[in-house]
């Protein structure tokens, strides 16, 4: 069977076929097993997170501080060049931290694609794993990279530009997680190796992007709890696309016969 490196340099040489059809209804099935009870994680775990870090920056600013609504609104024209840096190491490292439990999510859609079970558990599957370094500091680029570019294009007053690179930035790299613990590819590797995968085929991805985008504003016009019981569809159907396009590299077993484990 070949690696993944392998199966990579035959797109980056001949591309791929994608069906938008068949991976919409892969991920739509896919989701119907996860959506209920990764919503209910989803719930749970954001009025936890929300109540540590409410807890966390009271101690740190106070609670009147808290209660201004400008407080929240960080204009990064008015930061110092160290407060900016701040700013955009620490948003990196809290989305780095953050990134092996949001991977749990994919790790569940595949033990739902396999009739496997899942429970809580699984949603930190690889804070416990060999992948975690690699997930962390793919993130951690990742986030630094468009943090840096965006952050500046704010301080110019150029914030759509920002907006814009910052979106183009994560869709060209929404496969590296799955490459990193499906492909066991490394950090760097996996970054490259999904703006490859997504050049050759950029209008069927972007498509099956956007329909995620639709359920989340769906989701959003059903409040708060809409939304968190919406945003596992992108996790089926990041896992589904990952499938999609790895799924037909499978040895025949007819081929190993007479071939020796010796090479």
């Amino acid at each position: 069977m070949k690696s993944t490196l392998d199966q990579i340099k035959d797109i980056k040489n001949h591309g791929y076929t994608l069906d938008f059809s068949t991976v919409f209804n892969n991920a739509f099935e896919n989701y119907k097993k996860i959506a209920l009870y990764a919503g209910l994680i989803l719930l749970v775990f954001s009025i936890v997170f929300g109540i540590i870090a409410y807890s966390i920056l009271a101690a740190i600013y106070g609670i009147d501080k808290l209660s201004n609504p400008e407080f929240f609104n960080i204009q990064t024209q008015h930061l110092s060049q160290i407060k900016l840096v701040y700013y955009v190491v620490g948003t990196a490292l809290f989305s780095a931290i953050l990134s092996p439990f949001a991977a749990g999510f994919l790790k569940m859609a595949e033990c739902a694609d396999k009739d496997e079970e899942f429970n809580v558990s699984t949603i930190f599957t690889y804070y416990k794993t060999s992948h975690f370094f690699q997930i962390f500091i793919a993130t951690l680029l990742i986030s630094l990279f468009g943090g840096i570019i965006s952050t500046f294009l704010e301080t110019q007053k150029l914030n759509n530009l920002g907006l814009l690179i910052s979106l183009a930035i994560s869709y060209f790299t929404f496969l590296t997680i799955p490459l990193i613990v499906f492909g066991n590819l490394k950090a760097i590797t996996a970054i490259q190796s999904s703006f490859i995968i997504i050049s050759k085929q950029p209008f069927v991805l972007l498509g099956l992007m956007i329909t995620i985008i639709v359920a989340l504003l769906v989701g959003f016009l059903a409040l708060f709890i809409g939304i968190l019981f919406t945003v596992p569809l992108s996790y089926s159907m990041t896992y589904a696309i990952y499938y999609a396009i790895f799924k037909n590299d499978k040895e025949d077993p007819i081929d190993s016969i007479g071939q020796s484990g010796l090479e």
